[in-house]
């Protein structure tokens, strides 16, 4: 049986920015086909609240954990990525494809190559291809290859992120569970956006979408709060 730590009940007063900010996004529901400012900040703002949950814990835990400092980065670009597609329609939704790429990338650095955990890539790797294969079919020029390439980064964001994953022993983090759910639920949002704009309409694809991007993007920071250094590493830190 998983026992929460006390790190992690400790975690919750500082999202609160998040889940209010999320709320208001859903309790607002301002439509996507007038894009304005004023609904690019709305959709922004749980982002903007996951940049300071991060900034809450000091400017000195992101500079003495590169992990932390890149999935901050990656929060980043996510915020500029959600900008773009709010302005999709206006020919900015590869702009958002892009920023969202290069959020995959940090991600995935930020999770490191250790353990390599080769199983769980070629599973990771076999899912990846079947979502391509899924898609493809839909998909005419330039968007063949960017949201093959996409698919890829996510993909391989995926495998780092479930690499380390144990949900029993004396190894089991926390923040590991939810860099994985986390990821897991960023390639659901994303799925339903691909295949909602090029194959098919997808019933509550806006709510859908949303709901797990935001829940997503919580796991991925909630990830941070821990360093993410090899197991014994972390013991040594934690026992001094």
């Amino acid at each position: 049986m998983l026992a929460l730590s006390p790190q992690v009940k400790s975690e919750g007063p500082k999202l609160v920015p998040f889940f209010k900010a999320t709320c208001v996004y859903f309790v607002l529901w301002l439509p996507s086909s007038s894009p304005s400012w004023v609904s690019t900040l709305i959709k922004c703002l749980p982002i903007f609240c996951l940049w300071l949950f991060l900034l809450a814990h000091g400017l000195g835990f992101l500079l003495a954990h590169p992990s932390a400092t890149r999935i901050f980065v990656g929060l980043v670009f996510s915020a500029v990525g959600d900008a773009f597609l709010i302005w999709q329609d206006q020919g900015y939704f590869v702009h958002g494809l892009l920023m969202f790429a290069v959020t995959h990338m940090f991600y995935a650095s930020a999770f490191g190559m250790r353990p390599l955990a080769l199983r769980t890539g070629l599973v990771m790797a076999v899912l990846s291809g079947l979502c391509y294969a899924l898609l493809y079919p839909c998909l005419s020029g330039a968007f063949t290859y960017l949201v093959g390439v996409y698919v890829a980064l996510i993909g391989f964001m995926g495998w780092r992120a479930m690499a380390g994953l144990r949900l029993a022993g004396a190894d089991w983090r926390w923040t590991e569970l939810a860099a994985g759910s986390g990821a897991l639920l960023f390639i659901i949002s994303d799925l339903t956006i691909a295949l909602n704009k090029f194959c098919f309409p997808v019933p509550y694809s806006r709510a859908l979408i949303m709901s797990t991007y935001y829940a997503a993007q919580m796991l991925v920071a909630l990830s941070a709060v821990e360093s993410r250094e090899p197991v014994e590493h972390y013991r040594l830190s934690k026992a001094n």
